[in-house]
């Protein structure tokens, strides 16, 4: 396939730019594999399709505030988008701006008593920096940075974002963008899904930048993914092995839930507990192994995700479930609407 197959129109007034009122009366649109058909629902109803015994799958990485925005010793401003620390002491790999100007050795001052010295630009342009602060690197960051939001949200973070752009069981502080199909559970939902005998199993993977970054090649096989680190626990993986003995179903909360599944998972369908990085790429022709049902939100046109998507609910079906959904009031990205693959 070639990537222009996964290009669609989107109106600009279609992309949310806050999250709705609440988190689980999002709009949910149902898509039945077996039968090519679509049901409209709310995500609360959840509540009254997944079946006793079968277990959601959550991602548990907490966003941090990687954003810093600071000036220059020119006073002209400058950003620092923390990526992932390097393992190092107060260092970082980053994306920064403008570009052009932060070669290695200049400063950016984020606020009083904590500054950024780029220290080298890597092979993929990105940098290397190093935080100088009194504090503790994390309480910095915390404190001075933003909410990284999603370029397609045309507006600063405020402070509702520091709740809402965050999943309710977020955990491991990590990502720089949030595992958006979780961001409609509420902990009420969860509770009654897990009171109905829906059972929970939880990984990580700290999701990077480049889960913006559209496939800018015709041929998607010549995309170069970004590997994203990844956690399954042995109480995770025996979770997962005793639903399957059971032969119940596993649903993915999220295209994180379903790579990190999709990457540990062994030939003979069963899980052992992990940890790594994964620049797993999946698209149409992949067989799953691990993912039984898949609850996603809409994404961006030529994406990686998007190609997961229509991977794993059959192309044409993806396609169509789109146009159904720009038919209808559903909204897209990370604050918008969800859908559910069965």
């Amino acid at each position: 396939m070639k990537t222009s197959d996964f290009d669609y129109t989107l109106p600009e007034d279609r992309i949310a730019q806050a999250p709705a009122d609440r988190r689980d009366q999002s709009l949910l649109l149902v898509v039945d594999r077996s039968s090519g058909t679509f049901q409209h629902r709310r995500f609360a109803d959840l509540v009254d399709i997944i079946p006793a015994g079968d277990a959601l799958v959550l991602n548990t990485t907490r966003v941090f505030r990687a954003r810093l925005l600071g000036h220059r010793d020119s006073g002209a401003p400058a950003e620092i988008f923390l990526l992932r620390s390097t393992g190092e002491p107060r260092q970082y790999e980053a994306m920064v701006h403008p570009g052009g100007k932060l070669h290695a050795g200049r400063v950016v001052h984020v606020a009083p008593g904590f500054d950024v010295v780029i220290e080298r630009v890597t092979e993929r342009r990105t940098r290397i920096v190093r935080l100088v602060t009194d504090q503790p690197p994390d309480e910095a960051i915390e404190q001075h940075g933003h909410v990284p939001l999603p370029p397609y949200i045309h507006r600063a973070d405020a402070t509702p974002d520091v709740d809402r752009y965050q999943t309710v069981y977020a955990n491991e502080s990590g990502s720089v963008a949030a595992p958006t199909a979780g961001l409609h559970f509420t902990t009420g939902l969860l509770d009654e899904l897990q009171s109905r005998g829906v059972r929970h199993m939880r990984l990580l993977l700290h999701v990077g930048a480049g889960t913006f970054k559209p496939v800018e090649v015709e041929d998607p096989s010549q995309h170069v993914m970004h590997s994203e680190h990844y956690d399954v626990t042995e109480a995770a993986a025996a979770e997962f092995n005793a639903v399957r003995d059971a032969g119940r179903k596993v649903w993915a909360v999220g295209t994180t839930s379903a790579r990190t599944l999709e990457t540990v998972v062994g030939d003979d369908g069963r899980l052992c507990a992990a940890e790594g990085e994964t620049d797993l790429f999946i698209t149409p022709g992949y067989r799953f192994r691990a993912v039984d049902r898949l609850i996603t939100n809409f994404h961006l046109p030529r994406s990686t995700l998007l190609m997961l998507v229509a991977a794993f609910a059959g192309y044409d079906l993806a396609m169509e479930a789109y146009r159904v959904a720009l038919a209808g009031d559903y909204r897209f990205y990370s604050y918008g609407d969800a859908m559910l693959i069965t």
